[in-house]
């Protein structure tokens, strides 16, 4: 991956839900609501606190999590929607 997060930041690829409703309707890409699972693509080296101490980070490469519904920044790279947040928008980790 091109793209390496700085600090406390990591990288997601959001998963999308299912386009369909259970009764079989599909979903226009308008009415589907903003995926708030995703995989954990690249992870930051962690924040500092305030002695200069790296603090690392919980969250590691491949783990799947669930993150604050209107978090992070969006970005596209190599036509991918990709997601860059904070550790702390981090909800859960997905098991």
């Amino acid at each position: 991956m091109n793209l390496k997060p700085l600090g406390d930041r990591i990288v997601v690829k959001p998963i999308e839900r299912e386009e369909r409703t259970p009764s079989g309707i599909i979903l226009p890409e308008t009415a589907k609501e903003k995926p708030q699972e995703g995989e954990v693509l690249a992870v930051g080296p962690g924040r500092r606190d305030d002695n200069g101490n790296r603090i690392p980070m919980e969250i590691k490469e491949g783990d799947r999590v669930l993150y604050a519904k209107y978090a992070g920044t969006e970005v596209k790279l190599d036509d991918q929607k990709l997601l860059i947040l904070k550790e702390s928008d981090v909800l859960a980790l997905i098991e």
